[in-house]
């Protein structure tokens, strides 16, 4: 599936035009800045966006594209330095853009870490309602102590994929993304690809997050009158069973529907529900179960009909407009749950729940472009965890929705001020969280079987080895052109991780220059 839409894409001679807004949590800042100063039925809680979307809500001129003007910036390489794409086509019925990214950084931790990241992003558009995109990363690092344990761990790095030793000090990994996207009319669009999704309002998700590594995915999307809804298809792979040398990794499928209705102008609710399941049992190889093909939203009534042994997962969201500057946002995930026990709060090992509560706030105190965004998350243990791995609600050694996966609260708070061409984000996070120790299964790992519980009842959030974890980050950024997201960054971040075997504080401070397009999750 995967070569399939790499194929497509460079065959079409596969940016940021018309196409999708990636998925960057500087830029969405921006646009959703922009929005909330807007009464219109705009839905928020799905990414990425269609840039043609929000191109009718906002003018991306004003607040994405602001350009420079200096006596350089009139000549050719000003421009394209400053200013454009470094190569843009447009004519009758097809328009390309091409960009290099890269990410060059150095830094000081523990030990002298780095980063060096080349290769290139483009998109296009044929006719009026085709478009596509493709970008790529080839990348070698070195990290602070914390992220390189966690990555030699896993064999992947958040996020990116899939890494092998470098000089025996750092790793090498690379990844891509592709999608082909067709929009018949105002009511439909259809899109195929190799990439991440993203379901809520808050900077965690709960229900579906850009945390784990890219995959291949059908998507549509029907809009009409107050209703958006999504349909998605996915398919997965599970790096915990053996690797075979003729299929790969073991693959397993997703099923996912979202139903987003503007209630009124200022509310809005969502529900959410998917399925995960193993593509191979006992009997031999299932495949992709067409059973799950049924576009009408709920799942329960098939998988019951099917005997399945299946992970089934329900959630709802809510985000409520209180004014131009301030928007309350929440998520509730529920994976099992039984009234009966929660109201006795007996903590019985199957109420695996979570839910998120958010504000988010735009020009602050009547400032532009002072934002601050505060949310609360709390999971509980064995939450989004099934039988076995291939079964959980992971991807390639990653949750699908939070980085911390189960058996955790945290708080979040992130604050940004942009001038013109210069910005300071400040993101502070306090967490705590149950770690597994001497073998034991205390629910926090999701890829671990919750039938390897301890005990069936008394579960509560940081049961097992109680870890607590602050953590501060803190980046000063000059944006040199805005249509690649181009940046000089200079940045410090301070982490302390303790519990009653040991604290490990770490310290970064670092400076790059990147072209970063999507968001990395390293806050853990």
């Amino acid at each position: 599936m995967k070569n399939l839409v790499f194929s497509v894409c460079f065959l079409l001679s596969c940016s940021l035009l018309a196409q999708n807004l990636p998925l960057n949590r500087t830029i969405y800042d921006k646009v959703e800045s922009a929005l909330q100063q807007k009464d219109l039925p705009f839905f928020t809680s799905v990414k990425p966006f269609l840039v043609e979307n929000v191109a009718k809500a906002i003018s991306l001129d004003t607040v994405l594209y602001l350009k420079h003007s200096f006596d350089f910036t009139k000549t050719l390489a000003g421009r394209k330095i400053f200013n454009e794409n470094l190569l843009r086509i447009d004519s009758v019925g097809f328009s390309l853009l091409i960009d290099p990214v890269f990410e060059f950084s150095i830094g000081k931790s523990d030990k002298n870490v780095w980063l060096n990241s080349r290769g290139y992003s483009l998109t296009g558009k044929v006719g009026r309602n085709f478009t596509f995109g493709s970008d790529f990363y080839e990348n070698q690092a070195v990290f602070p102590d914390y992220l390189d344990t966690w990555t030699r761990a896993r064999g992947i790095v958040p996020g990116q994929g899939r890494a092998k030793d470098f000089k025996n000090k750092g790793f090498d990994y690379s990844n891509a993304s592709a999608y082909i996207s067709y929009s018949p009319s105002r009511y439909f669009n259809f899109r195929f690809g190799h990439g991440k999704n993203f379901i809520g309002d808050g900077y965690r998700s709960l229900l579906l997050s850009d945390n784990a590594f890219n995959y291949p995915y059908l998507k549509i999307t029907t809009t009409f009158w107050k209703i958006q809804y999504t349909n998605l298809w996915a398919e997965f792979q599970d790096r915990e069973a053996p690797l075979s040398a003729t299929l790969g990794y073991e693959k397993k499928y997703g099923s996912f529907h979202f139903l987003s209705a503007n209630i009124t102008k200022r509310l809005n609710i969502g529900f959410f529900e998917a399925v995960i399941w193993e593509a191979g049992d006992s009997s031999g190889r299932r495949g992709f179960d067409v059973n799950y093909l049924n576009p009408v939203i709920f799942f329960r009534p098939v998988e019951f009909s099917l005997g399945s042994p299946d992970n089934m997962i329900m959630g709802f969201t809510v985000k409520y407009r209180i004014n131009r500057s301030y928007s309350f946002y929440g998520q509730v995930v529920l994976d099992e749950f039984n009234l009966k026990d929660v109201m006795k709060q007996n903590g019985w090992v199957l109420n695996k729940q979570g839910y998120q509560l958010g504000l988010a706030g735009w020009n602050i105190l009547g400032v532009p472009n002072l934002n601050l965004r505060t949310e609360y998350n709390y999971v509980r243990p064995y939450t989004y965890s099934h039988r076995s791995a291939l079964q959980c609600y992971g991807h390639f050694s990653q949750p699908l929705a939070h980085p911390y996966g189960a058996n955790f609260l945290e708080s979040v708070t992130l604050a940004s001020y942009t001038w013109k061409f210069v910005s300071l984000e400040y993101k502070f996070i306090y967490a705590m969280y149950g770690l597994d120790t001497a073998g034991i299964n205390y629910g926090k790992d999701i890829f671990r079987s919750y039938l390897s519980y301890p005990m069936e009842y008394d579960n509560k959030v940081g049961q097992g080895l109680k870890t607590k974890l602050l953590r501060q980050d803190v980046v000063l950024a000059y944006r040199i052109n805005p249509h690649s997201n181009l940046r000089i960054e200079a940045g410090f971040s301070l982490r302390s991780e303790s519990n009653a075997l040991a604290t490990n504080n770490n310290t970064l401070f670092w400076f790059g220059i990147s072209t970063r397009l999507g968001n990395k999750y390293y806050d853990f």
